[in-house]
């Protein structure tokens, strides 16, 4: 499933929205700059996010949204568009044709929606104490809501890639380049160590160093050793820099899986934190990072050469303590400081850090499930999961959680993202116990089904239509029936 169809419209605007103001964000213009800067991004096309046609914005629009998002705390959330005022109301119905609603779909509920709207107009127009027929969608609605859903009537059972990067590293000029101010702009990467650690179960494996560094200081913000590359990983790695630091405006990755799932991706949208990815087979545009990696292997892991036996549990601590006693005090030639000095002496963006359970919350997918109507349940990753009773009537069911961590499923409003309440995993061995909570409509639903309810008004009403235009039957009884009524008659 794509992430268009995951996002609802007010997500995909506020998406484009911090994109064009992103930047002014994590490098905020010098006085009298903002202006020009602003009329730069009025010149610039865009996305439009539901019909990918290109569009412009005007400066006035910008400036609104600048204004607007800087003076919030939660600079995404804020350039959200607002619902209408009716959004998710019921249009109210008498409380007699709600009754002929219900006393309809007992009897039939195998129609569909339309045939119920047509039936039910038939209805409202032959007795005026029912109030005006509803419209094909409110009926719709109502239905749904009250659990009224159609039944059936019977149960069946590279390397093109690399040549680019190339041509266009020889025709256009690489330039170095340095952010104004600390945590604006942060780097991450994997790197793949030269050396092999002893697993538990005797297996030597090449773990992987994830560094986050930010652009101004050259601070290393966070850096573990892990066996994988995987999103799991990237996100505990950034959810400890970021508590450690703070929570930056942007971030440049590469386009690696990890970096690019949905689960890391929504969580950055979520903290609103813009995502600058590099050009794919271009590693110079992260040449900051690079670079880090040399000292690596030329000062830490030279230090451990003649250490036979490196576990994961000591490579971490020793690259924890060289990263903190020595590269962060070490002098600088580029920066003319060491990383630590800069990192306290200069002007900062950051934002306060989210706590543990809001970042852990953050990354994690946005999924949308169809309800089964059977059981109440929802499948994800082949694993079922509860639905409460009270969301029984809904359809589809929108939910946030990670692929690596299914004790945590929430379900959500899809309008505005709040969570509305957890689900579990199915427990076949609890609901063995053959306890089960009764179902309340509100009495909506009458269980005795009508008897004897005869022609459908529809039906019924055409038949007298054509009754009343006086013209002959349209069909000739056959000889048998003729026989048949003679004998009657006898």
């Amino acid at each position: 499933m794509s992430n268009k169809e995951t996002t609802s419209v007010h997500q995909r605007w506020a998406r484009l929205r911090f994109s064009v103001i992103g930047s002014l964000l994590s490098s905020p213009p010098q006085k009298g700059e903002l202006r020009p800067a602003l009329i730069k991004l009025s010149q610039q096309q865009w996305i439009h996010p539901i019909t990918s046609e290109p569009m412009y914005f005007g400066l006035s629009t910008i400036e609104r949204w600048f204004y607007k998002a800087r003076k919030s705390i939660d600079p995404f959330g804020a350039l959200r568009s607002k619902r209408r005022a009716d959004a998710g109301k019921q249009k109210v119905l008498t409380v007699a044709l709600g009754q002929a609603i219900r006393t309809q779909y007992q009897a039939h509920k195998s129609w569909s929606y339309q045939l119920h709207a047509d039936n039910i107009k038939v209805i409202a127009e032959d007795n005026l104490a029912f109030g005006a027929a509803p419209s094909y969608s409110t009926l719709k609605r109502y239905m749904k809501n009250n659990g009224l859903t159609k039944q059936r009537r019977t149960v069946r059972r590279h390397t093109e890639g690399a040549q680019a990067a190339a041509k266009r590293l020889e025709s256009r000029e690489v330039r170095s380049y340095e952010v104004d101010y600390v945590h604006s702009l942060w780097h991450l990467d994997f790197h793949h160590g030269s050396r092999q650690i002893l697993m538990p179960d005797g297996r030597w494996i090449k773990p992987m160093l994830l560094a986050i560094m930010d652009d101004r200081s050259r601070v290393i913000c966070h850096a573990q050793w892990y066996l994988d590359e995987t999103t799991e990983s990237l996100v505990h790695g950034l959810s400890q820099a970021i508590q450690k630091r703070e929570l930056p405006r942007a971030l440049m990755t590469d386009n690696g899986a990890a970096m690019t799932s949905e689960e890391f991706t929504t969580g950055l949208e979520r903290l609103s934190i813009l995502q600058q990815k590099t050009l794919p087979y271009s590693p110079y545009q992260n040449a900051k990072q690079e670079f880090f990696w040399t000292h690596i292997e030329g000062r830490l892991m030279a230090m451990l050469e003649n250490e036979r036996e490196i576990t994961l549990k000591l490579l971490n601590v020793a690259t924890q303590a060289w990263v903190e006693q020595e590269y962060h005090h070490k002098f600088h030639s580029e920066l003319n400081c060491t990383p630590i000095q800069r990192y306290v002496a200069d002007k900062q963006v950051g934002r306060e850090s989210p706590s543990s359970d809001q970042l852990r919350n953050a990354f994690r997918l946005q999924a949308k499930r169809k309800q089964r109507r059977s059981d109440g349940t929802i499948s994800l990753d082949g694993q079922r999961f509860e639905v409460p009773s009270q969301y029984r009537h809904l359809e589809y069911i929108h939910v946030h959680y990670a692929r690596w961590d299914l004790r945590r499923v929430d379900l959500i409003n899809k309008d505005d993202n709040s969570v509305l309440c957890r689900l579990y995993p199915l427990d076949k061995s609890s609901n063995a116990s053959g306890i089960r909570r009764t179902l309340n409509h509100d009495a909506l639903l009458d269980e005795s089904v009508p008897e004897n309810t005869g022609i459908a008004p529809l039906l019924k009403k055409h038949m007298e239509d054509y009754a009343a235009t006086g013209l002959p039957p349209a069909y000739i009884p056959t000889s048998d029936n003729n026989k048949h009524n003679t004998k009657e008659e006898r």
